[in-house]
Parts: C-alpha cells; sequence; structure tokens
C-alpha cells in the first residue's frame, strides 16, 4: 500500500483516485471544492482536505511528510508544478506527476522536467488522447492501437467480420495464413464477456480481438481478422478544444482536415495556429451546416467539443447524415459508458487514456507501461523481469513451465530490442521485458508476486 496525494478532484483526478483506491491504496484528495470532495468521499474509501493545492499548509494538512506519490492534476499547470517543487523540496517527496497542457511548458524541458519544478514525469492528457486518435486515423479497422517497448510492438483490438480469412477457424490456424508474419491473439471478448484463446477457440463474426505483434507487421495480421476501410483522405473535426487543437496539428500535412468551432474569437485564435486546415466557425449540431460541408464525403468525423452533450448529438447526427466513420471524445467516464455500441463507432474517455500513464508509477513491481483497457475493466502491462534461476520464478523456465494467473496471457517478449512471440518454448530470461494482458485488473496483485525477486519485498 502506497500513500498517495491527488491534487485536484476533476475528470481526471477523480478517475485517477477511484483507480488508486481501488488497488488498496491509501489516497487522499486535495480540492477547493467542497462539493466535489463530499461526492468523492461519499463513494470511494479516501480522505479528502479543502484548499489550495498549491499551499504548504494544505498539503501538510493532507499528511505529506510521509507522502510517497504525489499526483498534481489540477486544472491549472502552475498550481500543479509548483505543488511538485514544494513537494520536493520542502518534504522529499519521492515521486512526483503534474499534468500540464500549456506547449510553452511542455516544450521546454527545464521547464517541464527536474530542473526546475522538480516533476518526476509530466502527463498531457490532451496529448495522449490526440496521439491515440491519430493511430486510429492511420488504422481505421482498429478500435485501439497500443504501443509498447517504445513502439516495437502494438497491441491492437479489431472487431472480427463475417468473411475474415480468421473467422469461423480455431486460432492455431494463424500461422498457416500468417507464413512470415508472428503474432499472438491474446485476448477475445464475446458479448462483451473474456473469452480464454487457446488453439481450439474459433473466431465469430462480432469479437472483439486483441492482437499482439511487431508494430511492422500490424496492418497484414489485421487482414486475417477483417476487410481493409477504405483509406482515410477527409476529416472533420467538431470542437476547437485543445484536443481539437493538437489532432487538427497533427493530421493536417496528411490529410484534409475541417474543424468546426461556434465560437467567434477562438475560431479565429485556430485559424491563426493552424496551417493547413480550413477553420469554420458555425455550429456543429445543424444540419445545414453539415450538409454544406459535405459531410456524406467525410471519412472520419471526430468529436472533441468541451460540452459533452453536444459530442453526443454532433457525433449521432454526423452518422445519420452519412460520415463514414465517427469518434467521440468525452471527458467523463459516464458518456463512454452510456454511448458504447451505439451508432458512434469509437467513445474514448479522458480518464481511460490518462489513467495507464500513472498506474507505472503505483505498481510494486519493475512496470514500465501500463494501458488502461475496456474502461477499466482490463490492463495490459509491460514489465521488467529481474532475477536469477534461485531467485525468481520466472528466469531460466520456459513460457509453458511458468504458474501464470488465469486471465492472464504473455503476448511478447522483448529482448534487447528483438521481439519475441511468447510461445510456449521460449525461455525467460533476466532483464526481459513482458507484455502481458489481463483480462481483469485484480489479477495484478498475482503477477507482482510471481515476478517477485527473492529476499526483496514488492
Amino acid at each position: 500500500m502506497k500513500k498517495i496525494i491527488v491534487l485536484g478532484a476533476g475528470q481526471v483526478g477523480s478517475a485517477v483516485a477511484e483507480n488508486l483506491v481501488a488497488e488498496n491504496n491509501d489516497v487522499i484528495v486535495i480540492d477547493r471544492d467542497e462539493k466535489k470532495l463530499r461526492e468523492l468521499s461519499a463513494r470511494l474509501d479516501l480522505r479528502t482536505v479543502t484548499g489550495n493545492a498549491g499551499h504548504p499548509s494544505v498539503l501538510i494538512d493532507a499528511g505529506i511528510e510521509d507522502c510517497e506519490l504525489l499526483i498534481a492534476v489540477t486544472e491549472i499547470d502552475e498550481v500543479n508544478m509548483i505543488a511538485c517543487k514544494i513537494a520536493a523540496s520542502l518534504f522529499g517527496v519521492p515521486d512526483r506527476i503534474a499534468r500540464i497542457r500549456a506547449n510553452e511548458y511542455l516544450d521546454d524541458k527545464r521547464l517541464s522536467g527536474e530542473e526546475l519544478f522538480a516533476i518526476n514525469q509530466v502527463i498531457c492528457p490532451e496529448k495522449l488522447l490526440a496521439d491515440q486518435v491519430t493511430k486510429l486515423v492511420n488504422f481505421p479497422e482498429a478500435l485501439q492501437v497500443l504501443e509498447f517497448a517504445n513502439g516495437l510492438v502494438s497491441l491492437v483490438a479489431v472487431h472480427a467480420y463475417a468473411g475474415g480469412l480468421l473467422v469461423g477457424s480455431p486460432i492455431s490456424s494463424l500461422g498457416q495464413h500468417l507464413k512470415t508474419v508472428d503474432a499472438r491473439i491474446v485476448a477475445i471478448f464475446r458479448k462483451n464477456a473474456p473469452l480464454a484463446p487457446v488453439g481450439d477457440t474459433v473466431i465469430e463474426s462480432g469479437d472483439e480481438v486483441f492482437f499482439l505483434s511487431r508494430t511492422s507487421d500490424m496492418r497484414q495480421v489485421m487482414q486475417e481478422l477483417r476487410k481493409m476501410e477504405r483509406p482515410v483522405q477527409k476529416i472533420m473535426i467538431s470542437g476547437g478544444s485543445e484536443i481539437g487543437l493538437r489532432l487538427a496539428r497533427s493530421l493536417e500535412n496528411d490529410y484534409q482536415v475541417k474543424l468546426i468551432e461556434a465560437n467567434e474569437d477562438r475560431a479565429k485564435q485556430l485559424a491563426a495556429l493552424l496551417e493547413k486546415t480550413l477553420v469554420l466557425r458555425g455550429d456543429e449540431i445543424k444540419h445545414e451546416l453539415l450538409r454544406e460541408e459535405n459531410i456524406s464525403e467525410v471519412d472520419l468525423f471526430i468529436a472533441t467539443n468541451r460540452n459533452n452533450e453536444r459530442n453526443i448529438i454532433a457525433s449521432l447526427l454526423a452518422k445519420r447524415m452519412g460520415a463514414h466513420r465517427v469518434i467521440s471524445v468525452f471527458n467523463q467516464q459516464m458518456y463512454v459508458n452510456l454511448l458504447e455500441g451505439s451508432n458512434i463507432d469509437i467513445v474514448i474517455g479522458v480518464p481511460d487514456v490518462t489513467i495507464g500513464s500513472i498506474l507505472s508509477h503505483v505498481r510494486r513491481a519493475d512496470v514500465t507501461r501500463v494501458h488502461s483497457l475496456r474502461r477499466g475493466a482490463a490492463e495490459a502491462i509491460e514489465i521488467v523481469v529481474h532475477g536469477d534461476q534461485t531467485s525468481s520464478k520466472c528466469v531460466g523456465r520456459r513460457v509453458n513451465e511458468i504458474n501464470w494467473p488465469a486471465g492472464t496471457l504473455l503476448g511478447a517478449i522483448i529482448r534487447e530490442e528483438h521481439v519475441l512471440m511468447a510461445h510456449h518454448d521460449v525461455l525467460i530470461e533476466a532483464g526481459d521485458h513482458l507484455i502481458l494482458f489481463l483480462s481483469e485488473k485484480k489479477m495484478v496483485s498475482k503477477i507482482e508476486r510471481l515476478l517477485q525477486v527473492s529476499g526483496f519485498l514488492l
């Protein structure tokens, strides 16, 4: 159990606190809004402190003297940065994470690193979201594309479709189709229930299939599971939020991008910041504007409005009027849960994307990457193996000799930049990075115990 102080009880802070409490950590949340704190403490087993998160006296009230991790995710960058500096300089807090959104800070490592403000890790939810959506633009067939091992390996989720080469066939036949490519199916969800993937498991149309492969092999594996979508050329972004701006910037050099923003001042600001994107001032929930801008010819419509209700209306309207594919981004998890399975093709929650960056600092084992999946119910993690044959239950043993917890599947092993698919006879060595899929998050503690090195308490 770690003592963790979370600064900010907004959507990100609340989601972070909920995940940390679920993993049996001692969590204290600080915020100025007493109502938010009451609502949070009513549903979670944590302590709250009302006050300015950047004031030392408030931090002392929260018990910062013996805090192990400070997570500063208030809406104000400067408060987050100052809080990290105070936590390090005055109280010696060993681990400090800050949410920073302004490019002025992000672009200067002196400001967003340890040099001035003693920040161990910066998280920018808007950047994380923009990166994830950009991957979905590049691979329109995918539901999720998540990277491990500095981009060497990717975990991809797709819906299997009738007529796909592997649909109606056992998983063991994958190798017959992919003669030059090595990949592993690590999870199948059928009607929202996990299904353990073994050799004789038959994939059905509509299954949500997760596979691991070298990033360079992704497209070839995807062809086995579903038809290729038409290439994306025309993109329409609804809402000039920070996410919308980042997306437009990352996409405008390779695609035809239009961005709709209702506020006149913000629209002018966006037009000045973007080079090739056509910025339109207008109401994205009006038929007339979408029709005039040929919504039926749009390959991808992305709703990034700050107002969640407008996002819903704009997404459903764009889909009904002929947009080929629709992605909608929401700040609140309740909307993600509500719209799962609706006519919106992909629904993304800001907390889901953010939480993985934080969880790697909380885990007791040497975890380098965490991705939260299926609205937090499942996880994919990258974890480093330590020890030797006498001190480790994994080092020097073949994959099939290890007693993996139920609901856990080892997909790949990264060894000195080499990618090894985790077939049963692969021998695990010290220093290997294991890419694991956990169908249930509660398996994390069992994995940590399995990888524990004798003589050390994890």
